[in-house]
């Protein structure tokens, strides 16, 4: 484990996922399978390099204003979901504010706040009760000096949801405290056929963070943003002229296009995930060594070792099986494995039967 000076100035969850999860059956992506340019209505000439976007390419934002639900003046876009989360943490908090985040969660979260200099505190969801959020808990942790509830929806990574009734009493907590709520719902349209609201739509306590990486498909593009309340989004438009003054606009404009045609990436999502649901849900029940927590959404699983070492585990698999998954430390769960069903269904059906056959061996 990194200690706390290391974990304010890096990831060691995206040095290894850069460096270490590759293999030739990869259970560690959480998110689809890259979607193909080819599969996009677009040409070469409706694409520029240089465009006028200051804040904001207006397209685009009138675009993901739709996809939201939300109005346009709310959108801010960013590099992806973590850009989104640091931007939005960065224009919400001060060094000495407290933060409180779930646990366990992504760990760019908690890294993020570190950096910035916030004091975090924590509120458990527990495998035992299915990940859920206990408000007692939260309620708990809260003070006068919290600016800032954390957490992930579908949480990462469980794939637990968090319900719309749950959402509004987080909000009604954190507007008696004086705080807002962060929401990371990278994952949270791969909760079909629910398709659950984005908690923007509970009111301006709530901030919200999203991509189309992970269930779309694109990560390539960068596509990501913030919805916020209007003084908050010019707060943090702002505040990125300090880390990312000039977006690209090719990707830009290629995520207008995406937009208008992401029905193609969402079906290509949905049926993979219907093929590969079964398989892997086969699989963990059929395990007397592993525990899980039962989800019907996402795109992972989060099972925990009942008796093998789990970075052993993770050698094994690497070194004589080709194969890799996440080892739960990343996510303060040594016990517990990540595994991701977004990839090919040859590709996953190969891979559990690798990680069973190591789990046999160590078992």
């Amino acid at each position: 484990m990194i200690d706390q000076k290391q974990r304010v100035l890096s990831s060691d969850y995206m040095h290894w996922a850069k460096m270490h999860a590759h293999a030739r059956f990869n259970l560690a992506t959480s998110g689809m399978p890259n979607f193909p340019m080819a599969d996009l209505p677009v040409k070469l000439d409706q694409l520029e390099i240089t465009g006028s976007s200051p804040y904001g390419y207006p397209p685009l934002i009138e675009a993901l204003a739709a996809h939201a639900g939300a109005p346009k003046e709310c959108v801010v876009t960013a590099a992806g979901t973590s850009m989104a989360n640091h931007l939005a943490m960065a224009a919400l908090i001060a060094p000495g504010d407290e933060v409180l985040v779930e646990e366990p969660t992504y760990g760019l979260l908690l890294e993020v706040a570190h950096y910035l200099g916030a004091e975090v505190k924590r509120f458990p969801r527990r495998a035992d009760n299915h990940y859920r959020v206990d408000l007692d808990e939260i309620a708990r942790q809260l003070t006068p000096r919290t600016r800032l509830i954390v957490l992930t929806n579908l949480h990462n990574p469980s794939s637990n949801l968090v319900d719309e009734k749950t959402l509004r009493e987080i909000g009604a907590a954190a507007r008696a405290s004086g705080a807002r709520v962060l929401s990371d719902e990278a994952y949270l349209e791969a909760a079909y056929p629910v398709s659950p609201r984005s908690s923007v739509q509970l009111g301006e306590d709530f901030v919200v963070t999203n991509s189309l990486t992970k269930f779309y498909g694109l990560s390539g593009l960068r596509c990501g943003w913030i919805l916020a309340a209007p003084e908050l989004a010019t707060r943090m438009w702002r505040l990125n002229d300090l880390y990312a003054s000039t977006p690209v606009h090719v990707a830009e404009l290629l995520s207008v296009v995406a937009l208008e045609n992401l029905e193609r990436a969402a079906a290509r999502s949905r049926a993979l995930l219907e093929a590969n649901r079964p398989l892997l849900v086969s699989f963990l029940r059929a395990r007397k060594d592993l525990a899980w927590t039962e989800q019907d959404y996402g795109t992972v699983a989060f099972p925990r070792l009942l008796r093998a070492d789990v970075e052993k585990l993770c050698i094994l698999l690497a070194e004589k099986y080709e194969t890799v998954v996440v080892p739960g430390r990343f996510f303060e769960s040594p016990q517990h494995i990540r595994i991701g069903l977004g990839c090919a269904t040859e590709t996953l059906s190969e891979g559990l039967a690798r990680l069973g056959a190591a789990l046999d061996e160590l078992g």
